[in-house]
């Protein structure tokens, strides 16, 4: 007589973990501590070492780095990234009407004497040409194809790919990669209460340089989580390129007419 059949074993309970957790269950975590990796030595690099012109080509080598990481070693495509070509109408619209917004928020400001100090930036005060260069190639190619690439495009979806499925894995996908935006920049926030005299005449010297720091670091976190929102709705990254491209090409642009007209 055959012995009674048994059930299939029960498959592994789950339930106990929050879905918001970062479970590393389906893939290594190898390529996305890479990715890390290969950022971190980029911004200590652009920051510390290298020449001012070596900035722009270093970070387009950089961008295409991760994302090559993130593609041959991780799996990731193009939809995955928010890279697809067919989402970049989508991404161009939703980016005008909030790049365009932000722009009628910044003519205002200057324009009052009480919010005018925020522009004020010791290093706005440079050349026409050296402006010129900053807002079109600098910015754009230089900070926000790396920055968007890498914080709204490849993070986010490494982290999803590792993260249980549930009603929130994609805000903590988000939140992850927003979290490493914000540490991103510690070190362009270094000194911004010395070139910033609002912020030097209000809290000098270590506490400014400190809350400087930990301002910088919260506050891109909090705008990471926003760009972030910009890419799923449009699902591109074209649309949070652009408000980033806005944000400190034209507050830059700003902060220059504030110095040398005001």
């Amino acid at each position: 007589m055959n012995p009674p059949e048994q059930p299939p074993a029960d498959p592994p309970d789950h339930a106990d973990e929050p879905a918001e957790w970062a479970v590393l269950r389906r893939r290594s975590v190898v390529p996305l501590l890479v990715v890390i990796a290969v950022l971190t030595f980029s911004n200590v690099m652009a920051n510390r070492v290298l020449p001012d012109w070596a900035y722009v080509p270093w970070n387009l080598s950089i961008a295409a780095i991760v994302v090559a990481i993130a593609v041959k070693t991780d799996g990731q495509r193009a939809r995955t990234m928010g890279l697809a070509r067919k989402a970049l109408p989508a991404g161009l619209r939703v980016g005008a009407v909030f790049s365009l917004g932000l722009i009628a928020i910044y003519a205002v400001g200057l324009t009052i004497p009480w919010t005018r100090p925020l522009f004020l930036d010791e290093r706005a005060d440079i050349p026409f040409i050296d402006m010129f260069y900053k807002v079109a190639i600098e910015v754009p190619f230089g900070t926000v194809l790396l920055e968007e690439v890498s914080f709204r495009g490849v993070l986010p979806a490494m982290f999803a790919s590792r993260i249980r499925q549930g009603p929130r894995s994609r805000v903590t996908a988000d939140a992850c990669a927003a979290g490493l935006f914000g540490l991103w920049h510690i070190l362009p926030s270094w000194n911004v209460n010395d070139v910033n005299p609002l912020f030097r005449d209000i809290l000098p010297d270590a506490v400014g340089q400190a809350a400087g720091i930990v301002g910088g670091v919260l506050l891109t976190a909090i705008a990471g989580m926003g760009l972030s929102w910009m890419r799923n709705r449009s699902d591109s990254v074209l649309a949070p390129a652009m408000l980033h491209s806005t944000s400190n090409g034209v507050g830059s642009a700003l902060a220059w007419v504030a110095l040398k007209v005001f």
